[in-house]
């Protein structure tokens, strides 16, 4: 099919998906071969596959990019753009830099953050790492020990779920009910255990409206629904303490389940205590699947907790900062990394976009399966998570839609889109887009139209 013949065709294809959910199916078929729900299932273990618009035969060789091709068509976008955009493009496969505008300048990476926590949380935990929350005797009857899972969930599983399950409170309740009825006990008090965290529940360069405007809730290693006051609504308000909240969630579950119990007070589990219950969190590489789709800030944060545990570091922001960028420069990506959070809401993180695009390409790279997640999360350009329409429904970006995948990063003045492509060739192309300067306002479909380029350029 001619170049210009197939674009056409994704473009359209493309709008039917947003009109239709029929049509939505048959587009979602030219995408990487994965289910789109909020929190995907893990499929760490698959490769990235190449759409049907860029499938070549068995054995085809891909040539080498040219380099000055492409540069014109990018470099054509960010002359005529009114806010400063940073920027880099690699084959993905061989390294080779094919674009770089301040490449190597560091900048505020927003959201884009993520991608180096969850590949350094990949390389150090591994994809099956689970995050666990249990119940334990003791203080003035149980203990409720949070190890740092925030999916744990108040709420029921919905029905037909394609996803693991996240850890359900009601399950660790009725295991810990049965237990204490089978001992006789029929009235408890619940103390609460979340010494796993140290540290402020706050991050250096963190906004004071991020809390009250329920970007994230105060970080801590016990918390239900992500500390949602009003979980399973639409409502973003978070309560001032999580572990609080969890403790008196918990014992009106254990009351329903015929134990009488009250919320009590904070406390640390005696060593050794007898277990009454536990329950996990899906793997890990679920865990960053979702926090990639749906930039999800409290996943991020504890996600970057489990990397300072697993090294040695206090399970703190400095900690987990320090941690994730050990193992990024073992994994010989730490170069341009300089990191606060794990979310990426800090305005004092620095990142450079040839070190993001290096960090897409690693995670992309056969030698690296484990880092798998960090890719097959990113969502996808016009369908999913944070690239849903409207994006890539313009003019200038429509190209790109269903080609690209890409984690997108959003603060006041800046706005950051890293991830990769195949081009109209084959190549496998990772890319960072970085504009902004914390001042003024910046047009993020201006990034989406730099990363339709990179898709659809035939530069050979």
């Amino acid at each position: 099919m001619p170049k210009r013949t197939r674009a056409l065709v994704m473009v359209t294809l493309s709008l039917l998906h947003v009109s239709t959910a029929g049509a939505g199916m048959a587009v979602a078929k030219l995408t990487p071969d994965r289910r789109l729900s909020a929190q995907p299932p893990g499929v760490a273990e698959r490769e990235p596959v190449r759409t049907s618009a860029t499938a070549r035969p068995a054995g085809a060789a891909v040539g080498v990019a040219d380099a000055s091709v492409l540069g014109r068509r990018l470099a054509g976008l960010l002359d005529g753009s009114p806010t400063p955009t940073n920027a880099a493009v690699i084959d993905a496969r061989t390294g080779r830099q094919l674009f770089a505008r301040n490449g190597d300048r560091p900048a505020t990476p927003a959201s884009t953050t993520k991608l180096a926590t969850s590949v350094a949380a990949l390389a150090a935990l591994g994809p099956e790492h689970r995050i666990a929350t249990k119940v334990v005797r003791g203080g003035g009857g149980v203990v409720l020990v949070g190890g740092g899972d925030p999916t744990l969930t108040a709420l029921p599983a919905p029905a037909g779920r394609g996803r693991p399950a996240f850890a359900s409170l009601a399950d660790l309740a009725r295991q810990t009910a049965t237990a204490l009825k089978a001992s006789g006990t029929r009235r408890v008090r619940v103390d609460y255990d979340a010494t796993a965290y140290q540290g402020p529940r706050t991050a250096a360069g963190w906004k004071p409206n991020y809390l009250p405007d329920g970007e994230i809730a105060p970080v801590s290693a016990l918390t239900v629904d992500a500390g949602r006051a009003a979980p399973g609504t639409h409502s973003k308000t978070r309560v001032g303490d999580p572990p609080a909240a969890a403790a008196a969630a918990f014992a009106r579950m254990l009351t329903r389940y015929g134990v009488a119990a009250t919320r009590g007070r904070p406390a640390r589990a005696p060593e050794g205590a007898d277990q009454l219950g536990a329950v996990q969190s899906p793997p890990l590489s679920a865990l960053v699947e979702h926090l990639m789709t749906e930039s999800d800030n409290d996943v991020a944060e504890a996600v970057a907790r489990q990397v300072a545990m697993n090294r040695g570091y206090p399970p703190s922001f400095a900690g987990g900062a320090q941690a994730v960028v050990e193992v990024l420069g073992e994994l010989g990506v730490s170069a341009g990394v300089k990191v606060n959070d794990g979310s990426g809401l800090s305005i004092d993180n620095r990142i450079t976009p040839i070190a993001l695009a290096r960090l897409v390409a690693l995670a992309a790279s056969d030698d690296h399966p484990q880092l798998r997640a960090a890719i097959t999360g990113m969502p996808v350009a016009g369908f999913s998570g944070t690239l849903a329409p409207p994006r890539y429904m313009t003019p200038s970006s429509a190209a790109g839609a269903g080609l690209v995948r890409a984690k997108t990063g959003t603060l006041a003045g800046v706005s950051t889109l890293a991830g990769y492509a195949y081009d109209a060739d084959g190549r496998l192309l990772a890319f960072a887009f970085m504009a902004g300067d914390g001042t003024g306002s910046v047009d993020p479909s201006r990034l989406d139209a730099l990363a339709a380029v990179v898709a659809s350029c035939a530069c050979t």
